[in-house]
């Protein structure tokens, strides 16, 4: 609680001091999430300083910004989301989006509601505005029968530098000019950030959607980034699942929002599921063809029930053998990329290193399946980790070490969900 006390802003919550001065979308879902089982106002609170920043046609930013944006690049500035007549004038934001997290966050805040009128209120409240975020998704983002969600840049998957999207960002050239400054090595260790020349290329898609004026239909048509992500389907098929309980909560009509579960959860068994290699994979939507990288998210589509008896027996097999880490003898996590692979960086942001949303992704997602031994293991594993070694960003994979940015919310907020769980 006094990590979340500390990077409270008095409308919202940072991510973490220093590093991330502003507020992000999923992670201000996983914090309203923590919020929910003691601070109700304050969890709601949260979601509504996000969805401040909503624009007219459903977009939910991946970022909105305080007043006080010197230090971080790239800013509001730099965004230009101006540009765009659906975007706010106020509060300024990004132009991205990132995984739909906010009517599972809505929901928990619902069920975990010492004042459950006042719950009520708030997912009326909030209902009209998560429809809308879901609106655009579905229309925007989706564009074949299989009904799967996709990205545009690696910053919308959370995911940011993941091998996953190396092929795809080397489409792109390095430019030969920089007009811009990283700000993000002011506050963290340059081995455990994205380099520069993937900086680069994230910039230069800023860039391309900014000349379009964040036009999707455009966008569409003209990006070298598209994929079709596990994570991100994930989530998106047990959000849709979660907004239409709050519909039938509030007595609105569930319909669509079941039907979208549906579609894509049959799409992502469709298209993206590798009996190889026994998970899920992610689709690379310009060439056609599936991304066969095992990652630590390749296994969220046990959290949304997406595969079948089989496939998450044989998913479940090969976490334990050969993707998990055992750091001790009483601590087993999932590193956030394949160990075994040869561009594995234990302390290098997604390209190796522990996070502690993408195993609370998992413990859900066992527990769904059964696997209730192990999710009990991966939750003592949650819990400890923090404990020994603080509440970072995110967490060394041999030794369990804290890196990348300290006081990190989410994991504060997800450890006290785990903790509060009955």
């Amino acid at each position: 609680m006094g990590v979340l006390e500390g990077n409270w802003l008095g409308y919202a919550t940072r991510p973490s001091p220093g590093l991330y001065p502003h507020q992000w979308s999923w992670d201000a879902a996983f914090v309203a999430i923590g919020y929910s089982h003691y601070a109700q106002e304050r969890a709601e609170a949260e979601l509504r300083s996000l969805f401040s920043g909503q624009w007219s046609n459903g977009l939910l930013p991946h970022i909105v910004f305080t007043d006080d944006h010197a230090d971080y690049f790239p800013g509001p500035d730099f965004w230009q989301t101006e540009r765009n007549p659906y975007a706010p004038r106020r509060p300024r934001t990004s132009g991205i989006v990132q995984p739909p997290v906010h009517a599972t966050a809505a929901l928990a805040i619902y069920r975990h509601a010492r004042d459950r009128d006042r719950a009520h209120r708030f997912l009326e409240e909030i209902l009209p505005r998560l429809a809308a975020w879901h609106w655009y998704l579905r229309r925007e983002r989706i564009r074949n029968d299989d009904h799967l969600v996709e990205i545009w840049h690696p910053w919308e998957s959370g995911m940011d530098n993941s091998p996953l999207w190396d092929e795809a960002l080397n489409r792109l050239l390095p430019e030969q000019v920089r007009d811009w400054v990283r700000a993000d090595l002011n506050h963290a260790k340059p081995e455990e950030r994205p380099s520069d020349d993937e900086y680069d290329r994230y910039v230069q898609l800023v860039k391309l959607f900014r000349e379009h004026n964040y036009h999707p239909e455009l966008i569409c048509r003209v990006t070298p980034f598209a994929i079709a992500d596990v994570l991100y389907n994930s989530l998106w098929v047990q959000a849709n699942t979660d907004l239409a309980e709050i519909c039938r909560i509030v007595g609105a009509d569930p319909t669509s929002f079941e039907r979208w579960a549906d579609e894509t959860k049959a799409g992502m068994r469709r298209r993206l599921w590798d009996e190889e290699l026994s998970t899920f994979v992610d689709f690379d939507l310009i060439t056609k063809e599936p991304i066969c990288t095992r990652v630590g998210a390749a296994y969220a589509p046990l959290y949304a029930g997406v595969p079948t008896r089989r496939q998450a027996d044989a998913m479940v097999d090969q976490l334990t053998r050969t993707v998990g880490v055992q750091l001790d003898s009483t601590t087993w996590m999932v590193p956030s990329f394949d160990p075994r692979d040869g561009r594995f960086r234990p302390t290098n942001y997604w390209r190796g290193p522990i996070w502690i949303n993408v195993n609370w992704i998992l413990y859900r997602g066992l527990k769904r399946y059964g696997f209730d031994r192990l999710a009990e293991t991966l939750r003592r594993s949650m819990i400890e980790l923090p404990r020994r070694s603080g509440f970072f960003e995110h967490y060394d994979p041999r030794s369990g070490k804290g890196q990348g940015a300290s006081q990190f919310a989410w994991t504060a907020a997800l450890v006290l969900d785990l903790l509060f769980e009955p």
